[in-house]
């Protein structure tokens, strides 16, 4: 399959975009706690920094903000956050929450490791927790999920609910966190053709090639919406984004497409992160991103923090699919008992899946 690369020209989008000045946007969310009701929180600072998305990507930025903000109206901290513009902004934004004198470091992504490592080398006192990214004791907490199991279903499920015999899947970066998800939906595919006897294919991207799909962005939606065009052109009646902000531009090529193509969100549940495109979502793979950051922060907060690694997994579930929600019943019964009995094997072991990409803690 041939690679299709594009390379993002256009600003970032939503509070994302509010970050292009010269500095970045801090913001505390002393004003939500208070609207939902929460215990005041404790004297315990835990802040957080963005990857290039922004808070508002409706995915891995906007799930970990979540999570901070539970532990906030939990009582247990006061938090904030700094967005990163680009990747050159990560460094100066751990130095600035350094001087500001949090007591938790939260970063959020996998391309942040080596500013959050060679911080956490100099500041040996200081505590870090990172999201897709593993442990380096004694002082930063990974957070890292399987997906590939998660999407493993998103890939059985859009191989049976295809009516084209084609989906497709693109990301926004070659890298682990994106691939791990590709490759498990590519095998879900390829798990249900061999039960099946049928032929879907998958468009987008080759597990056994490494050939694929990649907007090199997570917040340019025009490039989203480009490669989800050229993927129905070729037949293909399932998206699946995993990209980020640049996936709602597919989101939008799918609903702009009045039926022709549905989509499977990644990450958070679009029905209620991106609930102007709930019409197309059939359902989302889940990260738990929201609960593994609130735990951690909540942790620290006690005085239990630890660098031993989380990874979470279909069965303690840190990955998954969410409801069908406008699909319910759309869904044939058989198809989803298939799921669940999938999803077993998974679990037990009994279905293996491969990608390399899949983090070991």
């Amino acid at each position: 399959m041939k690679q299709t690369r594009f390379v993002a020209a256009l600003a970032v989008v939503g509070l994302a975009a509010a970050a292009c000045g010269s500095k970045p946007v801090t913001t505390t969310s002393g004003a939500s706690a208070a609207a939902s009701g929460g215990a005041s929180a404790g004297n315990f600072t835990a802040c957080m920094v963005t990857d290039t998305g922004g808070i508002d990507d409706h995915s891995f930025n906007s799930a970990a903000w979540a999570g901070m903000q539970k532990a906030q109206s939990d009582g247990k901290a006061t938090v904030s956050f700094v967005q990163s513009a680009t990747e050159n902004q990560y460094t100066s934004n751990i130095s600035s929450l350094l001087s500001k004198g949090c007591k938790l470091i939260v970063t959020v992504g996998g391309l942040m490791a080596d500013a959050t490592t060679a911080s956490a080398k100099v500041h040996t006192s200081q505590d870090y927790t990172i999201v897709d990214s593993g442990s380096v004791p004694p002082n930063v907490k990974g957070l890292q999920f399987n997906t590939a199991q998660g999407a493993f279903l998103g890939g059985y499920l859009a191989a049976g609910y295809s009516k084209s015999g084609k989906v497709a899947t693109f990301g926004g970066l070659n890298i682990a966190p994106v691939t791990v998800y590709m490759d498990g939906f590519w095998e879900g595919v390829q798990y249900y053709n061999s039960k099946h006897a049928t032929h879907v294919q998958v468009l987008g991207w080759n597990e056994t090639t490494r050939q694929g799909s990649f907007a090199q962005s997570f917040t340019d939606q025009n490039v989203g919406k480009q490669l989800a065009a050229g993927f129905l052109s070729q037949g293909a009646d399932i998206v699946f984004p995993v990209a980020g902000g640049t996936g709602l531009g597919a989101l939008a090529e799918a609903q702009q497409s009045n039926g022709a193509m549905n989509a499977i969100w990644v990450d958070t549940d679009g029905f209620t992160a991106a609930p102007q495109y709930a019409n197309v979502l059939i359902t989302s793979v889940l990260k738990g991103i929201s609960d593994a950051v609130t735990k951690s922060v909540e942790d620290a907060a006690s005085g239990n923090f630890n660098a031993t690694a989380y990874v979470g997994t279909l069965a303690n579930g840190g990955t998954g699919l969410a409801p069908y929600h406008n699909f319910e019943g759309k869904i044939p019964a058989s198809l989803t008992s298939e799921l669940t009995q999938v999803k077993q094997g998974i679990i037990s072991g009994s279905i293996t899946i491969k990608s390399k990409a899949q983090p070991t803690g």
